[in-house]
């Protein structure tokens, strides 16, 4: 487990790792929040901030400006399976997996399919995933907040 804690700043692992989505596509993995952030406004430059995010990027090598990152957090106002554009940079998606409170404290498992995901969100098939991050964040809001990660692997099925 690894724990993360932010305090208006941002706290994130990366790990860079090369996965064959056509071998694994599937993306495995658990964490648990202490609270959401109810101030955040998720789709804004100044409210991008989540409790929990975990980060899945396809590199575009030496032209980084076509590398594609999913973002899946746990959001604090925004719907499940809503998505919208970091208000950051065009190249990253945000998709809620989780939101608000009523699952805080508890650890949450989900499996997703991160190649039907690159190519649902971003209208390509993307065959490799080159980094995975962890990410705990409230420099935006000035908040804080903790999450706990759980193991984080991809499957075939």
């Amino acid at each position: 487990m690894l724990k993360a804690v932010s305090h208006a700043s941002a706290s994130g692992l990366v790990r860079h790792i090369h996965i064959d989505l056509n071998q694994t596509p599937y993306l495995n993995w658990s964490w648990q929040i202490t609270h959401a952030l109810a101030e955040a406004n998720e789709q804004s430059r100044h409210g991008d901030d989540d409790p929990a995010r975990l980060c899945i990027i396809s590199s575009g090598g030496l032209f980084f400006w076509t590398s594609k990152v999913i973002n899946y957090v746990w959001a604090g106002r925004q719907p499940v399976n809503s998505h919208w554009p970091n208000p950051c940079t065009r190249r990253s998606i945000m998709l809620t997996v989780e939101s608000g409170n009523g699952w805080a404290g508890q650890w949450r498992y989900y499996k997703r399919n991160v190649r039907d995901d690159f190519k649902r969100l971003f209208g390509r098939d993307v065959r490799h995933v080159d980094v995975v991050a962890t990410m705990t964040d409230t420099d935006d809001t000035e908040s804080a907040a903790m999450a706990c990660y759980g193991d984080i692997f991809f499957t075939a099925r």
